[in-house]
């Protein structure tokens, strides 16, 4: 029918149903008087305006419709009726059964449609139909309710083809995801799994037609078209019906039904539609879900690669994440912080503070606030190395400065006596105080040599030179210098015969050997024997350097060769010297591959005499 005929316009206006018609804007173009009787607006109100007698919650059934009859023209019974429910003017619900048709042009373009209403109080077919559509509406809650509750991404892909076969009674499903310019089949049902994976062009699909169309559900039917990305895969297809999810108000998949056997409606086109939009809202939550999660991974990996130890407490300041530092730290394993408090005192927020532990390690701790959360991060380091230097640095300016007065003092005041008493003083007073200022000048001389050295062995800047060496020419001459220095002390060398060459530095080896021998006359105050033996034991050239001194205290063996440190317990200043000499000879024997140790003389261990050790290699 024409309903711009004459004929036909009479015919419409007389008719007993309401009679509405649409153009491809949905404005209304017909509005009869019937219609006016049981909706309530007037022609002149309605004509040209946007059909408003649509419930929201019905909008994807009246969509469905209209895209089913675009399928239906060229003559193929085109019209299809439903049960449903329409506003009135008053804002109530009538429960109406509409015959909708296809508007045409005579070329047969789509120009709008058609509705024919009918109240259906007492149409039994409408009441089962509707009753059906209740018990679709049920099921479509129930399975959305089940979407929603799932967070894995692929299980709410699975429900939803699952969920889609079951309600349109479709031969097959699937899902394909929007990347870019393509699609990728992410899930089927239905069809072979080796599928998956797949992608296809965007804009030549079927989805892209759709996006562009601005609609949300598609019909698509007939040999020609069905060559997309999945359905030539299923055998007799004759139908695809696809919706668009949304994610984030964007396109972000596409929910395809697939039929070979059975016919589609509109009612499976509309629960396509409604299932498509619930499946974005899941996915949505499951992709959401999936974040948090790579973002809680990663800030967890973070946190456990980190150096620092890291604790996250609780409102309740209870320890809620222990990282692996903070363990190595502290000592104490997550399954033992967690759920209790910290081990340690925290600073106030923005503060930092350091405080030492029951085991000697020191920690700088820091706290931040999370506001929302109301947690705090601790964030604690070891710097019981810094503050060892820091201390260090203390002993060392006042140690220094102890062994800088005497020399100093005395350097002055025989210059000054020199400078004011010249000609007063006996040509042998002169010489004496002269030769006391070149003694002292020589101590402080040596002290400074000291001080480069132990700040080249800190710094790592020590340049040792690997070569063959003469170890039995270098024991001699340090022996030798050594023999005339004192009246109190005997040096005595004993070198195994055929002893090899050395590989190291001999310069190097020459400083050792030499604080050796002077430590062992320094802590031998009372003299003695100081016995030098040179032999090979296990591959290595084992040099020992034995004294009848005051020894070392137990405990102390291995900390004589730290910075600032000496062997003497009690006034350890009755010695003088800064607490250098071991130190470099340390750093000088490891620098050319060798070893150093200290142990008592006497084998029962007593504090009578020490015996170092130093080891070098073999040369080649």
């Amino acid at each position: 029918m024409d309903v711009h005929d004459p004929i036909a316009r009479a015919v419409i206006e007389c008719a007993a149903d309401a009679i509405v018609a649409v153009d491809d804007g949905l404005r209304v173009t017909v509005w009869n008087p019937a219609a006016e009787r049981m909706f309530g607006w007037t022609a002149d109100e309605l004509l040209g305006r946007v059909l408003p007698i649509v419930p929201d919650e019905l909008k994807a059934e009246h969509n469905a419709v209209q895209e089913r009859l675009l399928t239906r023209r060229s003559g193929d019974g085109g019209q299809i009726s439903i049960a449903t429910r329409r506003f009135h003017r008053d804002g109530r619900l009538i429960d109406v059964r509409i015959d909708n048709s296809l508007l045409q042009s005579r070329d047969g373009e789509p120009l709008g449609w058609v509705g024919v209403y009918h109240p259906v109080e007492e149409d039994e077919v409408a009441q089962h139909h509707m009753a059906e559509r209740a018990r679709l509406v049920r099921r479509l809650n129930d399975i959305v309710a089940d979407l929603n509750a799932e967070l894995d991404l692929g299980v709410v892909l699975d429900r939803i083809t699952a969920a889609l076969i079951e309600l349109t009674g479709a031969d097959a499903g699937g899902f394909v995801r929007i990347e870019g310019d393509r699609l990728r089949l992410v899930n089927v049902s239905g069809l072979p799994q080796r599928m998956l994976g797949t992608t296809a062009d965007l804009r030549s699909s079927l989805v892209g037609e759709l996006m562009r169309s601005g609609k949300t559900v598609k019909l698509a039917t007939g040999a020609r078209r069905l060559d997309d990305l999945i359905w030539s895969e299923l055998d007799g297809l004759h139908t695809v019906a696809l919706g668009l999810s949304f994610l984030q108000n964007r396109p972000y998949g596409a929910l395809y039904a697939l039929f070979s056997g059975r016919k589609i409606g509109h009612t499976e086109l509309e629960l396509l539609e409604l299932l498509a939009g619930h499946a974005g809202v899941a996915v949505g939550n499951a992709v959401a879900y999936a974040e948090v999660v790579r973002q809680r991974a990663h800030e967890r990996a973070v946190i456990d690669s980190s150096a620092d130890g890291i604790a996250v407490l609780d409102r309740d300041g209870l320890v809620r994440q222990w990282n692996p530092a903070a363990s190595a730290l502290t000592g104490i394993p997550p399954d033992e912080a967690v759920g209790r408090p910290l081990p340690f005192e925290l600073p106030a927020l923005g503060e930092m503070l350091t405080i030492p532990l029951e085991t000697g390690v020191w920690l700088n701790v820091l706290v931040a606030a999370i506001e929302e959360t109301g947690e705090l991060v601790v964030d604690f380091r070891d710097v019981t190395e810094a503050k060892a230097l820091e201390e260090a640095k203390d002993l060392f300016l006042a140690t220094t400065s102890h062994e800088l007065r005497t020399p100093v003092t005395v350097v002055q005041g025989f210059a000054s006596t020199l400078a004011n008493r010249w000609d007063d003083l006996a040509d042998a007073d002169r010489r004496a105080a002269v030769a006391t200022i070149a003694e002292r000048a020589q101590s402080l001389g040596r002290l400074v040599e000291h001080l480069l050295r132990g700040a080249r062995a800190g710094a790592d800047e020590l340049a040792v030179t690997i070569e063959t060496f003469d170890l039995v020419k270098v024991l001699e001459g340090v022996v030798a210098g050594f023999r005339s220095l004192s009246e109190l002390h005997r040096v005595e060398l004993e070198v195994e015969p055929g002893l090899p060459p050395a590989r190291g530095d001999a310069l190097a080896t020459d400083i050792v050997l030499g604080q050796l021998l002077e430590n062992a006359f320094k802590y031998s105050p009372d003299g003695g024997e100081v016995r030098v033996r040179a032999r090979c034991e296990g591959g290595e050239l084992v040099i020992t350097v034995e004294d009848e001194g005051i020894g070392i205290a137990p405990g102390d063996h291995d900390r004589i060769f730290e910075r600032f440190v000496q062997g003497e317990a009690g006034d350890r200043r009755r010695f003088g010297g800064i607490g250098l000499g071991l130190y470099i000879v340390k750093r000088l024997t490891e620098a050319q591959g060798g070893r150093i140790s200290a142990h008592p003389a006497r084998p029962d261990g007593a504090r009578t005499g020490t015996r170092m050790c130093l080891r070098l290699e073999i040369a080649d």
